[in-house]
Formats: structure tokens, sequence, C-alpha cells
């Protein structure tokens, strides 16, 4: 499976995340890359686009994935993943289930991030 994503590899694009967008196309998402392992969560504020949300280990093994849906008002739900994760894939709602995309994925780091 590919797509195109646009990397949120710093902590201010990490919280501007995919706010305030009006549509995403099929083929695309956002892939969230920390700087070590975390079990922080995502919340939906001033998102409108509902998502579908994976997360993976240091080696790109798919941990766990979420739902998650749009809010534009306080107080917004945080979706917390039950896993220690290093990266983190947004895309539009549905795009792993309709993709058969399970536990057995891996997600390709090198190729996802390009050259160092």
């Amino acid at each position: 499976v590919e797509l195109t994503a646009w990397v949120a590899d710093t902590r201010s694009l990490r919280r501007r995340g995919l706010m305030e967008r009006a549509s995403l196309p099929d083929d695309a998402g956002m892939l969230f890359v920390f700087d070590a392992r975390t079990r922080s969560g995502f919340w939906m504020k001033n998102t409108s686009i509902p998502l579908s949300i994976a997360f993976f280990d240091d080696d790109g093994r798919l941990l766990e994935t979420l739902d998650m849906a749009p809010c534009d008002a306080d107080p917004c739900p945080l979706y917390t993943p039950g896993v220690t994760y290093r990266y983190a894939l947004e895309v539009n709602q549905g795009f792993y289930t309709e993709r058969g995309i399970t536990a057995d994925w891996r997600l390709d780091i090198d190729r996802a991030l390009g050259p160092s």
C-alpha cells in the first residue's frame, strides 16, 4: 500500500497535525515522528475529517489502530493508544480496514522518511 504523507517531525508540526483541513485525498495522510517512544494521545480539536490512526514501533511494526471523530468544541476527547509507539500515521477513516491492513503490516520507515 502506498500513500503520500506529510511528515510531522517537530513539536510544532505534531501539534498542528491535520487541523483545519477541509479534506484529505484518499491516498494521503500525515506521519507523526517522535524523537523517542511515547504513549502520547491524539485529539481532533479543529479537525473536520474523520480519521483513522495507526501506531508503529521503532521498526515500523503496526501495534494498534484507532478511529477518531471530528471535534470543533471543547472538550475534545483524547485518543490514547494502549501501547508505547514511535510513529503514528493518520489517514481518512476506514483506510486501514478497506485495504486489509492488519497486525502483520509494517511501515517502511526508511522509505517514508527518505535519506537522512
